[in-house]
């Protein structure tokens, strides 16, 4: 019951992160990337004081920190770069793709028999509809595809840290993941917003950019990041991969309720053949076993 609930709320935070994102992201984007992973930060260490827990600094704990600050350094900082060239919702569709890439790692690096008929035209199906995204893109305006292209690289460094982190599998528990993570990823963020911003803050911050910036601090990595690797820790990376399954239909209707986000008929039919994918991903290789068996 405990991983259906971690399971359950991982989709809700998913489905609402985008559009907190692209508000937080109107402040400056590696303002709100740093200032986000430094909230999240003192939530973590302030979590571990409590439980009475110390960060463990063996061989394999280093490197599972290191693995998991690749995700939350470099495969957050090209969503929220991505986010402000396409409409929040589309964060959501793009990272539908991750159970795709996370197959093609796991099989790889964890020899997971994931490469089968049914996830094989899943793969093809899901193709044509990042195609069609790409194509709505086009419409909108030429930086809607460097949005795309932003955001892909965001689930190749998402997925791959996801399974290596499986790979070490230094049996670490998921607070411990992100506690150490997050510290690894501290310094990346204050360096490059030193670099790139010299560190200035943004002249004017908006109720709505503070409060986003707070609820992806406190609720979608402190929350989100410790449910999630609490589920890697207990379930194949491939199920993992599956949690977007959803995400994308909650996220577009949040982006066209509130945040006034197009939603035109490309981009329904990108989405519907990418969640058409998932499904063929999920039931299709169960479907044909049950025929086999009868």
């Amino acid at each position: 019951m405990r991983i259906v609930l971690a399971y359950l709320s991982i989709i809700l935070i998913w489905a609402t992160t985008p559009l907190a994102i692209k508000w937080s992201g109107e402040a400056g984007v590696i303002f709100a990337a740093a200032s986000r992973m430094a909230l999240g930060t003192l939530c973590m260490l302030l979590l571990l004081a409590i439980q009475g827990k110390r960060l463990p600094l063996h061989s394999k704990a280093k490197k599972t920190y290191f693995v998991v600050a690749i995700q939350i350094y470099a495969a957050m900082l090209a969503v929220y770069w991505g986010a402000k060239f396409i409409p929040s919702g589309w964060v959501s569709v793009i990272f539908g793709l991750s159970p795709f890439i996370t197959a093609l790692f796991a099989a790889i690096w964890l020899k997971e028999r994931s490469l089968s008929f049914g996830k094989l035209l899943s793969y093809f199906v899901g193709v044509f509809g990042l195609a069609n995204m790409f194509s709505s893109a086009l419409e909108i305006n030429e930086n809607a595809v460097y949005g795309i292209i932003g955001v892909l690289i965001a689930v190749c460094l998402q997925t791959a840290s996801a399974v290596w982190v499986k790979r070490i599998d230094a049996k670490l528990p998921a607070t411990t993941q992100v506690t150490g993570g997050l510290l690894f990823a501290m310094p990346a963020y204050l360096f490059t917003w030193l670099i790139i911003d010299n560190a200035h803050l943004p002249e004017q911050l908006s109720v709505i950019n503070i409060a986003s910036i707070l609820y992806l601090g406190m609720i979608a990595t402190t929350i989100g990041f410790a449910l999630y690797y609490y589920v890697l820790i207990h379930l194949t990376a491939t199920s993992v991969g599956m949690i977007p399954l959803i995400t994308p239909i909650i996220a577009l209707y949040l982006g066209y309720s509130i945040n006034h986000e197009p939603i035109t008929s490309k981009i329904m039919i990108g989405t519907l053949l990418i969640l058409t994918a998932l499904f063929i991903y999920q039931f299709l290789d169960r479907f044909i076993l049950m025929i086999f068996k009868k």
